[in-house]
């Protein structure tokens, strides 16, 4: 079997222009990034257009290596349009910290890709720096109020903007810096956050417009004075430059899967530590170009999918018509309690037992109120008895399933999940949110550990009560909650599998993000700068002599 990157590096593309014509779009409304790569106009979004259908894809709790959600979006979008419903595919930008990490390239994977794969997973068009450098200039300039005599009267104990950098750098969650005498600025304890995990990718995934990501930007707070009252961006004078930096950037990305249907990229953050969801802007001119638009939701549904009906669908009125789960049978022995070293051997017992993290899933999603199935994502070490089994477990559930083979056919592996997702799907839907605006924060957050992961309670260290607290003294208590805990359980404990029951989580610390519009509940170990593992991805990635990256997944 070839590898993804030979795939797609056999493959031929077609120009991008010739992409955008089928989705009625002129050379007016396209900045080409070269032959293959495009940025849309982003004031399309706001124009009249199709309204299409919105399905999304998410998944059950993964395994380290991912279950492959964005290979089952993507060919779910390459079969429908192979059933001749005009779909685009609206998908997250990969992050260079899981691509040089644990995951490697985040492009799909076999036959239902999207390409030029490459440089999607590298620079791309650059949005992904533009942010950084947007979080960066922000920092500099809070740093330089304090040194140019601190005329808004900067506790620099509590400066709590970060620095950011796009790759997985442990040595960067803390850092002293300022050091070296006056002309070097003020010393203070600091830290850096992985660029996905910043409040301008949230921003920039939530805003509607220039003028409404300007607002936003003005918005976040990024320190108190000495008598405890918050300064923002707009105090310090940053939101005109940085929306200037990002400016290029808020143009959706265009480009195609390895079928030349169209694929829109744009905006990056993780689930885990953030809300997961592509950017705002491009699910609405997705859903003014075609009939059909499919998009993700980062991780497992507890936290992806929670967060892009509770935060994202709140803030936008977007309500998907269809959602799909993401299953492999792989991913459901290891819940079951099957050892690494046997995922590859047939085990109907490990995989009814582990069932029990999908219908916790499934249930959830059918508890916002909305039509749900199951896609089971074939792998090569799957067997037909353990294919049948799912199957019945799924018919045991109540909800519909159909085997996805795209990984490994393309389209034609995906017909009949397409027409399954055509079957469930709802002319409108309501969603049933986890909670209120109105409720109090720390009802919130108990809300989505009950409702969602099944939780017994929630208990929050002092300093996060504290911070809750001033929070919703400043009048921040209607906005909803993002939590961040680990992605491979319900709980806060990566090691508690299935569909654990009447655990406590902990609050670890409390972040107001109040340009994005919420306020980040982190939980357990989680860190908003990840590390390398102990062989990272970059080992293997290289550079031939004609200039041909390999390696890349």
């Amino acid at each position: 079997m070839k590898s993804d990157i030979q795939i797609a590096q056999e493959a031929t593309l077609l120009p991008i222009s010739q992409v955008a014509n089928q989705l009625g779009l002129t050379e007016d409304n396209i900045n080409l990034y070269g032959k293959y790569k495009a940025k849309i106009d982003h004031k399309l979004a706001k124009q009249s257009g199709k309204q299409g259908k919105l399905i999304l894809v998410t998944a059950i709790s993964p395994t380290p290596a991912g279950e492959g959600k964005t290979t089952i979006s993507t060919g779910l979008a390459d079969s429908l349009n192979a059933l001749g419903k005009q779909t685009m595919l609206c998908l997250r930008e990969p992050s260079l910290g899981p691509v040089f990490g644990v995951k490697g390239g985040a492009a799909g994977g076999g036959y239902a890709q999207v390409v030029p794969m490459e440089d999607i997973n590298l620079h791309f068009t650059g949005d992904l720096h533009a942010i950084g450098a947007a979080n960066n200039l922000l920092a500099a300039m809070v740093d330089n109020s304090v040194y140019q005599g601190n005329p808004y009267n900067i506790d620099p104990r509590r400066i709590v903007w970060k620095r950011c950098v796009d790759m997985n750098d442990r040595q960067l969650r803390f850092v002293t810096d300022g050091l070296g005498g006056k002309v070097n600025g003020v010393p203070r304890e600091d830290g850096f956050d992985i660029t996905v995990a910043s409040e301008v990718m949230a921003i920039f995934c939530l805003a509607t417009d220039l003028a409404d990501l300007k607002e936003r930007l003005s918005r976040i707070v990024v320190a108190y004075s000495y008598s405890g009252e918050p300064v923002t961006a707009g105090q310090i004078g940053a939101a005109g430059a940085m929306t200037a930096l990002l400016k290029d950037a808020f143009d959706p990305n265009l480009v195609q899967t390895l079928e030349h249907n169209p694929a829109i990229i744009h905006g990056g953050p993780f689930a885990n530590i953030a809300h997961g969801c592509n950017s705002a802007m491009a699910t609405q001119l997705s859903l003014n170009l075609a009939d059909y638009v499919v998009t993700e939701a980062g991780f497992g549904a507890d936290l992806g999918a929670e967060k892009f009906l509770d935060i994202k669908c709140r803030k936008t009125g977007l309500s998907p018509n269809a959602v799909v789960i993401v299953a492999t049978v792989r991913a459901l022995k290891h819940h079951g309690g099957c050892p690494k070293e046997q995922l590859g051997v047939e085990s109907l017992e490990y995989l009814t037992a582990g069932a029990a993290n999908l219908r916790r899933h499934v249930e959830n999603i059918q508890n916002f109120g909305l039509p749900v199935c199951v896609a089971i994502n074939a792998f090569p070490t799957d067997t037909a008895a353990e294919h049948d089994c799912l199957k019945e477990l799924c018919a045991e559930i109540g909800v519909p399933c159909a085997l996805a083979e795209v990984f490994a056919k393309g389209s034609q592996g995906g017909l009949a999940l397409a027409q399954t997702v055509l079957d469930i799907m709802q002319e409108n839907t309501a969603i049933h949110f986890t909670y209120p605006d109105e409720m109090p924060l720390q009802d919130k957050v108990r809300a989505v550990a009950q409702k969602i992961y099944r939780a017994k309670d929630v208990v929050w260290n002092p300093a996060a009560q504290k911070a809750i607290a001033e929070i919703e003294a400043m009048g921040y208590g209607n906005l909803p909650v993002c939590i961040a805990k680990t992605q491979y359980s319900f709980s806060d404990d990566a090691k508690l599998l299935a569909a654990p029951e009447g655990f406590t989580m902990t609050v670890r610390d409390v972040r107001l993000s109040a340009g994005a519009g919420f306020v980040v509940i982190i939980m357990g170990n989680i860190m908003t700068m990840p590390g390398l593992p102990k062989k990272p991805a970059a080992e293997s990635i290289d550079v031939d002599e004609n200039g041909r990256i390999i390696g890349l997944f």
